[in-house]
Order: C-alpha cells, then structure tokens, then sequence
C-alpha cells in the first residue's frame, strides 16, 4: 500500500485541475493507496505542504496542474529518492506531453500512477532551481515579461497581444554564451536551453532533445525579418524549424547565457535575468510515469 501527497493547484486549467484530481483519487483509494490531499492557497503555501509532506515520508509527490505546479514539485523532490507523478490538467503540460502522459484525464493518469514504474530523467540546474523543459531566454522571454506586467486580456490572448506588441520593436539581441568552456559570441532572435524538447504548450523549440541524454541542446535562432518570425511560429509545433538556415543547435553539459536587459523563463516560470548558467545533472529525478 502507497501513501501518496497529491498536491493540486486549483486554478490550474481554469479550475480543470479540480476535476482531474475528483476524478483521479477514487481509483487511487480503490488500488488501495492513501492520499493526502494538498491544496495551497499560493504558491508559497504549496510548497511549503510539499516539503513537509515529502519531510513525513510519503512515498511520492502527485502534483495536479501545469508545468507550474510540476516545476514547483521538482524542487522538492530533485536529488532525493521520491517519485514524482503528474496529474496533467493545465494548459501547457509540456512535460507530460514528452513523457506521453495522459492530459486533463484524470482516470487515465490515476492509472497511469498506479503501474509505479520510477524513470529517472534529467533535470536543468540553474544556481539552486530545476527546470525540466526549456529555459526561454530571447524574443520569447521578453514576451512573457510583457504578458505579466498586463492585466488584460486574460487567457492565451494576453500573451498574442504581448507578442504582436513586442513584435514592432524587437530588434536581434547580442548573445554571449560560454559552451562547456567555449566563448560565443552572436547576434540572435532568441537562444533557449532545453533539457527537453518544448515549452509554451507545444512549442518544439528544442526538437530532437532527449531527457535522458545528459546533455542540454542550446537553441540558437539567428536574426531574420518579423515577417519571416512570424511565418516561422507555426513550424515551432511541429519541430520543422529545424530545417531553417537561421537555426542552430549546440549539445552539452553546461552553458551560461548572457544578453543585457533579458529575463530567463524555464517551465514557464520567471528565473531571473541573464547572465545564467545551466547545468545537466543526469538522473536527477525518479518520474512514475
């Protein structure tokens, strides 16, 4: 028997996070697991529930929500023995779309849960914080810097609003990265880190990455028109920017990224300004997936 911390956050999804977790913990108690349910009133509060769960030996940390919350998850449980599930039912769930983990279903990834089978994948470790998926650090991050200085619209509107505005403006940014040793210095639309394949729900920005490799695979996008930036955006879901002149990929265990002015963005969440260093630590967290 598994005594398991279900951590959600209730505003996941536009509230879907709730139904997921309604959904997925009977089939739980009915394998005969027991639960803890969490809800944190922020994120704070969220993760201070998890540390004390994690603290009290549970046998696995459950986060219900988006990459968010499945970031939030792996700072508590990177570099230990505890598993982390993922219960997807946010917008983005790029993490669990790599790993092919069912979305805002909350009996299929109850069952899911219940094979119990620990996968270590590798993690992104940037100073103390992880990151599983992309760090953002070009035209991209910018946007997202726009988006949450906004208070309408709401929604994935906020941020088409965010980019069209950006868009007028942005100009290519002086990059100077530091590749397992290596100085490059470079003018560029964006660079990002990917210790997995995509960000911003399906955005493949990094296709080809593997979580398992224990490398990073450094992104480079050099300077084009915006009309062919904005040509460029649809083939970002299906990975077939790859094929562009302008595209570059770099393979290795650490880099550090700086440009003057920018803020790195990794699962969505804001890790602070450049200059930033990344590291790959293989293994560094057990997924029940």
């Amino acid at each position: 028997m598994a005594e398991v911390a279900v951590l959600t956050n209730p505003t996941a999804g536009k509230g879907r996070a709730l139904r997921v977790r309604d959904e997925a913990l009977p089939r739980l108690h009915g394998a005969g697991w027991r639960t803890r349910d969490l809800v944190g009133r922020d994120a704070d509060e969220a993760l201070d529930l998890a540390r004390a769960a994690v603290a009290d030996g549970v046998d696995a940390l459950v986060v219900c929500g988006g990459d968010g919350l499945v970031n939030l998850g792996l700072q508590v449980v990177a570099g230990t023995e505890v598993p982390l599930g993922v219960l997807a039912a946010g917008t983005g769930n790029d993490l669990a779309r790599t790993l092919g983990l069912p979305t805002k279903d909350g009996a299929a990834g109850a069952a899911r849960l219940l094979g119990w089978r620990p996968q270590r994948i590798d993690l992104a470790r940037s100073g103390g914080s992880w990151f599983a998926t992309v760090l953002a650090a070009g035209f991209d991050a910018v946007v997202n810097e726009r988006a949450n200085r906004m208070t309408w619209p709401r929604g994935q509107m906020r941020y088409n609003v965010a980019t069209l505005a950006e868009l007028r403006t942005f100009e290519p940014l002086h990059y100077v990265l530091d590749l397992d040793g290596r100085e490059v210095q470079l003018e560029a639309m964006l660079v990002a880190v990917g210790n997995g394949p995509s960000f911003g729900g399906g955005l493949r920005i990094a296709e080809g990455a593997l979580l398992d490799d224990g490398l990073l695979d450094v992104v480079v996008i050099r300077p084009m028109s915006k009309a062919l930036l904005v040509r460029t955006y649809p083939r970002l879901f299906s990975g077939t920017h790859v094929g562009l002149p302008q595209f570059e990929r770099h393979r290795v265990r650490r880099v550090t990224v700086a440009s003057p002015g920018i803020v790195g963005y990794a699962d969505g969440e804001r890790f602070g300004a450049l200059p930033l260093t990344v590291e790959c630590v293989p293994g560094a967290v057990r997924l029940l997936t």
